[in-house]
């Protein structure tokens, strides 16, 4: 299966020569529901981890101020979600059985307090990525393998443990980990991604409104209105996962400035590593839909044996109120905790 984005609007470069040079290629992810294994590049797949290197954990340091989950009921609630919509309905009749409303209640209204283990927690696999797929990132030298790994809670913005890397080679794993840990419960439910293969596609990018010069942005605004296409949405920044490239537009914040944009350990530049999108595209960004994923096509929606999930949302993960996670990474020294911010 591939995945093939359809050609820009316009080009750019010849009304704007100067973005010519501020040109970056991104690696688009097009995570697809599927069964990665340890040797596939996935999002929400097992990871190739030594047997023998301890997994990583991380305290949530703070109660959640929403009732916590465990990992069985979010795939549950899916699985329960999944055969609901799969059923066929008459007139007036309900999405879910009396039973399957009781499971939905229960695990909404998740487990005692009471319940819940104190200490740290096992972040679980959020993105595994071979060299061979995402070319275009700096792979430390000797590694060719970059694996990240989350707490699914409120603490992933920012630097903390609860966003980790690593980077590896992947021939010197000898003995993979078969059944590592997993935590006891989860704050956010949407930060649990469901298994995704990846279908890799290189996409060329120019910048963010963030890391234009005002007057540029200006001209780039006047320019595009005439023409009826939008810099953000149709020519820029690619939506949906994505490996390298250039940052998410700051859409609902202010961008953030020197004192944000560093690396948490050694205050060092950082880069753009990764991006976590909520949805691929959107109906700003639909022009950045692959042509494989036309929504006139039949039955493109829906991947086959998942009606509860779309195309657009494949990972079924959430960020804010449909925003992106953007992953920096120190420059410097890799291995360090990423930044994280919100946009």
């Amino acid at each position: 299966m591939t995945r093939t984005t359809p050609p820009r609007p316009l080009d750019i470069t010849v009304p704007f020569p100067e973005l010519a040079g501020l040109a970056r290629t991104a690696t688009r992810l097009h995570p697809c529901p599927g069964a990665p294994t340890v040797h596939d590049s996935s999002v929400g797949g097992p990871l190739l981890w030594p047997a023998d290197e301890p997994w990583p954990h991380c305290d949530p340091g703070y109660p959640s101020y929403r009732p916590v989950t465990t990992l069985a009921d979010v795939r549950e609630l899916r699985d329960l979600l999944t055969r609901a919509w799969s059923r066929p309905r008459g007139p007036q009749e309900n999405l879910l059985t009396a039973r399957e409303s009781e499971t939905v209640d229960r695990i909404h209204a998740g487990p005692a307090a009471e319940l819940l283990p104190p200490g740290p927690l096992p972040l679980i696999p959020l993105v595994q990525l071979y060299a061979r797929d995402a070319p275009g990132l700096a792979y430390p030298d000797g590694t060719d393998l970059l694996q990240v790994l989350w707490l699914p809670s409120i603490g992933v913005e920012g630097s903390s443990e609860a966003v980790q890397l690593r980077w590896r080679q992947a021939s010197e794993v000898r003995r993979v980990l078969t059944d590592p840990p997993e935590p006891a419960y989860v704050q956010l439910r949407d930060h649990v991604p469901e298994p995704c293969v990846l279908h890799p596609e290189r996409v060329r990018e120019f910048p963010p409104y963030q890391d234009l010069d005002e007057e540029l942005a200006e001209r780039l605004d006047a320019w595009c209105a005439r023409r009826s296409v939008d810099y953000q949405s149709d020519l820029s920044v690619a939506p949906g996962w994505k490996a390298g490239g250039w940052p998410a537009h700051f859409t609902f914040r202010d961008p953030a400035d020197s004192a944000e944009l560093h690396c948490g350990e050694c205050g060092g530049a950082v880069t753009a590593l990764l991006t976590v999108d909520g949805t691929e595209w959107d109906g700003a960004t639909g022009s950045w839909r692959p042509v494989e994923a036309d929504e006139d096509a039949e039955g493109v929606e829906k991947p086959l044996g998942h009606p509860y999930r779309s195309l657009r949302q494949p990972t079924m993960v959430s960020i804010g109120r449909g925003y992106t996670l953007q992953f920096y990474s120190c420059v410097g020294t890799p291995s360090h905790l990423p930044r994280t911010i919100m946009q």
